[in-house]
């Protein structure tokens, strides 16, 4: 029997967050320091040391979870999560089990809709706060450890199975790196580890409710390879079902250089981590005011900030990159209040094709065009003061320091030809340097029309009105050939 599967997929994400020091130590936090030297007695773990929770860390969580629309409960509390591994030098991991500081709230992923059109929303089970552990080191045939990341602060957050691709999986995540950048609480770089993610993987017969037997990816460190290590997952099961055999629970690494999935261990049951309330640790109260204070202090997030700049006709794939990133967000509402609302959408392509193109892979920070550049240049194109390929030089010179748009149009004469008598000597000029070609287009060739605009365009050297030439061309064409036809 020819079974269609439909799969299933749940992530738990960490996320290590931006600050100055880690999650129960005054300890410093930097990442790519020298192994070892962003240490302490703490996280070494000896004898006499103590957690003392950092509250930064909890207002950081807060907001995490006031974005999400998570209800933050008054109470919670920290367990430790007992496993011995090289890594962590307590032999146990301060997190919070039972109790989280934060459960329920949803994720929308741009770009996805349901069957009724409704925007795809993924529901959250949770998001809680631990102390990450350690980093093992190999280097050919020789292992360390190192130390600086023990202790870091993370929030985990833990979807529920509402993911039903790998593309979805992959934007959900994206999302979720949007969305803490714009908090301000994360660099969220999943190259750096600052960023984590764990795949649960499941298929299930189409139009089924139980979920089948699950398999977790371990640590992939980017979003195209958590796409690729998905879709490996699903066709890996999808052949073992198709044949009649059954899937067996497991823990998978993923070989991104072979595309290809491998067991780590086999999970016949979960594992007992013996967790157990952390006697070091009273239990986190966090009341309505510190809420309060942290909802008033919340920035316009990427959703709400996409949806303002569709209403004002700014294409959806343009508003989902331009909030993608918080100081590119900012850079574009600084250039709407420059050109005005009314110009969003040419806005939006100026900077999303013209800048940005130039920018490359570089943070909008490093830009050397400020918005009210690129400001002046989309308002003297929209209003016909130079030609848009006159505004690509423009912001050209702009880029190399030349001078300011305003200054650059005066000193070199770029302003826009927007009088008909000199497009009309422009015309004729073209025309007397082409009477085969004039005579095809007169003839019915329509295609040399095209030819007719760039000659034009060349000569006033782009500074010609486009819509200009097109009117005058036409009137020049209609008097070409009445003077071509018989005399009655």
């Amino acid at each position: 029997m020819n079974v269609r599967y439909e799969s299933v997929i749940g992530l738990e994400v960490h996320c290590q967050l931006e600050l100055a020091s880690k999650l129960f130590s005054p300890c410093p936090l930097e990442i790519g320091a020298v192994p070892n030297t962003r240490t302490d007695a703490y996280t070494w773990g000896l004898p006499g040391t103590l957690p003392m929770p950092n509250r930064a860390a909890v207002q950081a969580a807060i907001a995490l979870a006031l974005a999400t629309r998570c209800t933050v409960h008054r109470h919670s509390r920290f367990a430790r999560k007992h496993y011995f591994y090289p890594d962590l030098p307590k032999g146990y991991q301060i997190t919070q089990a039972d109790e989280p500081y934060a459960t329920g709230g949803e994720v929308e992923i741009p770009g996805f809709t349901r069957d009724d059109g409704a925007p795809w929303r993924v529901r959250l089970h949770r998001i809680h706060l631990e102390e990450d552990a350690g980093k093992n080191v190999h280097v050919g045939r020789t292992s360390g450890v190192d130390y600086n990341r023990a202790g870091a602060p993370l929030v985990e957050i833990v979807s529920e199975p509402d993911l039903r691709s790998a593309e979805q999986a992959a934007a959900y995540m994206r999302e979720l790196r949007t969305l803490v950048r714009a908090l301000g609480i994360s660099q969220a770089n999943m190259e750096e580890g600052t960023l984590r993610c764990d795949a649960n993987v499941s298929l299930r017969p189409v139009g089924t409710e139980p979920l089948g037997e699950r398999c977790e990816i371990k640590n992939v460190n980017s979003f195209r390879f958590l796409a690729r290590a998905i879709d490996a997952e699903i066709r890996r099961q999808t052949d073992l079902l198709t044949h009649g055999e059954s899937i067996t629970r497991c823990t998978l690494g993923y070989d991104h250089e072979h595309d290809r999935l491998f067991v780590m261990r086999t999970k016949e049951d979960a594992a007992d981590y013996r967790f157990l309330p952390d006697p070091d640790l009273p239990p986190l109260v966090i009341d309505d005011a510190w809420v309060d204070e942290v909802r008033n202090a919340l920035p316009e997030l990427p959703a709400a900030r996409r949806e303002r700049w569709r209403g004002l006709g700014v294409a959806a794939d343009d508003a989902s990159m331009l909030a993608a990133e918080r100081d590119l967000a900012e850079y574009f509402d600084a250039l709407l209040v420059a050109t005005g609302t009314a110009r969003a959408r040419r806005a939006a392509n100026w900077l999303v094709t013209d800048l940005l193109g130039r920018l490359g892979s570089a943070p909008i920070a490093s830009c050397p065009v400020p918005a009210t550049m690129l400001a002046e240049i989309v308002t003297m194109v929209d209003d016909d003061v130079i030609s848009g390929r006159t505004g690509k030089d423009v912001l050209g010179l702009c880029w190399s320091g030349e001078g300011t748009p305003a200054q650059l149009v005066e000193q070199r004469g770029l302003g826009q030809l927007s009088d008909a008598g000199p497009v009309d000597a422009l015309i004729a000029e073209v025309f007397a340097e082409n009477p085969r070609q004039l005579a095809s287009l007169l003839a019915g060739k329509d295609s040399l029309r095209g030819f007719f605009v760039g000659q034009i365009m060349k000569r006033s050297r782009g500074q010609a009105n486009p819509r200009l030439v097109a009117t005058r061309l036409d009137a020049a064409l209609g008097q070409a050939a009445g003077s071509t036809e018989e005399p009655s």
